[in-house]
């Protein structure tokens, strides 16, 4: 297999890329206001496109094999971010975040995974180097996250109490906080509290702490959503090293793959209820790529099997997707309009 490493004009294209793509979105979103279907459904063309326009540069510059690899990456970090996203959902419900602020917490959130999504994947390839072991252990790793989710389908949970999450006792020790939104803020000037706080008698929890601004509940549930993504991470990025060892074709697919996230967020959260079997597709994705490790470690050690090729992986990724993706459909039309609500 071809080793690219990491050519200096690639990475400057893809930073190149990357940074133009966050301030495009930025700016594009500088008013508040909540997404619509249609906004959210072109943009998240967009962002494939965009994808797709990567892919062919490494399919030019680089080999057919190396495009192959960055585009199974990217279907398979997309489709297994479909049920964080959801996690999101219910994270932005329990806090009761307004639509219009929801893209900025988003935003915010993307710059996070940016950024926890390099340190993962450098430990990760990292980690693979101490021998085909590791892939069993990811193989290991990727298979226990596929069963809770099968046994999750399978359990009625409550609404989950996200004032016991790590993250939220976290904020609330070192700030004090504010009990409700503040506009788009995430945090408020200690000053500021104050006087609102005495004007319209709103108790400030932790006000004894030393700090010069307290947080708003718009800053709690960023950091709620900075830290499920970091643990969603630790499923992902096993998942994604198993279709390539080389560390800037993964963080490239899982980075493009991130990008279109806040613009999927808001499909899905439209379509929410309708894609009943899209959650299937993505458990069977994942024991798909615990398979694939399997076979890749057991071949490795044991010199039995054979390793699945890029290109009958991303076959593979795409044709599960698409399947899911359909069933949802003609699930969906088959449905009387009562049933749908």
């Amino acid at each position: 297999m071809e080793h690219i490493g990491f050519p200096v004009e690639t990475v400057i294209i893809f930073v190149a890329v990357v940074a133009f793509s966050l301030f495009l979105d930025l700016y594009a979103h500088r008013k508040e206001e909540a997404t619509t279907l249609r906004s959210a459904c072109l943009w998240s063309l967009f962002w494939v496109a965009l994808s797709v326009a990567f892919g062919i540069y490494l399919y030019i510059h680089h080999s057919p094999e190396m495009a192959s690899l960055f585009f199974t990456g990217y279907a398979l970090e997309k489709v297994l971010s479909v049920d964080n996203l959801f996690v999101m959902m219910a994270i932005f419900s329990w806090f009761a975040v307004p639509g219009q602020y929801r893209h900025r917490v988003l935003y915010w959130g993307v710059l996070g995974a940016i950024v926890f999504r390099g340190i993962f994947v450098a430990i990760g390839t990292e980690l693979l180097s101490f021998g085909p072991y590791m892939e069993l252990v990811f193989a290991a790793i990727v298979g226990y996250t596929a069963v809770m989710m099968l046994k999750k389908r399978d359990e009625d949970e409550e609404i989950k109490d996200y004032s016991n999450h790590v993250a939220f006792r976290l904020v609330r020790r070192f700030f004090p906080v504010w009990p409700r939104l503040a506009g788009h803020n995430f945090f408020l000037h200690r000053s500021q509290a104050l006087a609102e706080s005495e004007r319209d008698g709103v108790p400030i929890e932790g006000l004894g702490r030393r700090c010069a601004y307290a947080a708003t509940p718009l800053f709690l549930c960023l950091a709620v959503i900075e830290v499920s993504d970091v643990m969603f991470a630790f499923d992902s990025v096993p998942a994604v090293i198993a279709v390539s060892r080389e560390p800037l074709i993964i963080y490239s697919a899982m980075i493009f793959a991130i990008l279109g996230l806040r613009s999927l967020y808001f499909v899905l959260e439209s379509l929410s209820g309708k894609l009943l079997y899209l959650e299937k597709a993505v458990i069977v994705l994942l024991f798909f790529i615990t398979f694939k490790l399997l076979l890749s470690g057991v071949n490795h050690i044991f010199g039995i099997g054979f390793d699945i090729s890029p290109n009958a992986s991303l076959v593979i990724v795409l044709g599960v997707l698409a399947v899911g993706i359909a069933a949802s459909l003609i699930k969906m039309r088959s449905q009387t309009p009562e049933s749908r609500n």
